[in-house]
């Protein structure tokens, strides 16, 4: 792993002039990910579990919006959010999906492209308990993409949960829970001169092994 001491600009000259090469990526995806995650983490980088969440809607319209990533395993990668809410109603017509953790700053981008399916309960439960108590009142008080006539609305929908719930735990909503997204392709994209960049991307082969090549730019 980098050291912290290294500015992100001087981090992202370095990397560009390192590049990728096949013998230094690692066979698994999820570990070469999480080399990269931990590097993306150690730097003053905002939000560095942000990632695009594209699905599409009954017409084959693509809609996108920022999630955050709060656990990946050799499973995939694990988002939290309003079963009620488009993206849910979304995976539920059609489970493929796509992320993109754009990591500008450091001049390299992972794209992953798989399917969606829901955690267990006991698994939503578990996140939702270490929640702020306020994340959790505000799981109850909005009714996610539903339109709103106004803030004031939403203000005293969280102040009717914040009464309701003013003693005790919270209950988990039975509308809210996280997603795992498996993945079938993961491709890391690392910037160079000249718009010459390098990019790997990962695949099954038929005995169910991960492989990787590299693209054209």
């Amino acid at each position: 792993m980098y050291t912290d001491y290294l500015k992100t600009s001087q981090l992202r000259e370095k990397l560009m002039a390192e590049g990728l090469q096949r013998s230094g990526l690692q066979s698994d995806p999820i570990k070469q990910f999480e080399s990269w995650y931990t590097e993306t983490c150690a730097t003053d980088i905002p939000e560095s579990s942000a990632m695009i969440l594209a699905t599409v809607d009954k017409d084959g319209q693509p809609w996108q919006r920022t999630v955050l990533l709060k656990s990946y395993d050799e499973k995939g990668f694990i988002f939290f959010t309003n079963y009620s809410s488009r993206k849910a109603e979304h995976i539920e017509k059609n489970n493929k999906v796509s992320l993109l953790f754009p990591w500008h700053s450091m001049g390299r981008q992972v794209k992953v492209v798989g399917t969606a399916e829901k955690i267990p309960t006991s698994e939503s439960l578990k996140y939702f308990l270490s929640r702020p108590r306020g994340s959790q009142i505000g799981a109850w008080a909005s009714h996610q993409s539903k339109v709103v006539k106004n803030r004031a609305l939403l203000d005293a929908m969280f102040d009717e949960m914040k009464h309701k719930f003013v003693d005790g735990d919270i209950p988990l909503p039975s509308f809210w829970g996280g997603y795992r997204i498996k993945p079938e392709t993961m491709e890391f994209w690392q910037a160079r001169d000249s718009r010459l960049h390098d990019r790997f991307i990962y695949s099954k082969n038929d005995s169910d092994d991960w492989c990787n090549e590299r693209l054209a730019p």
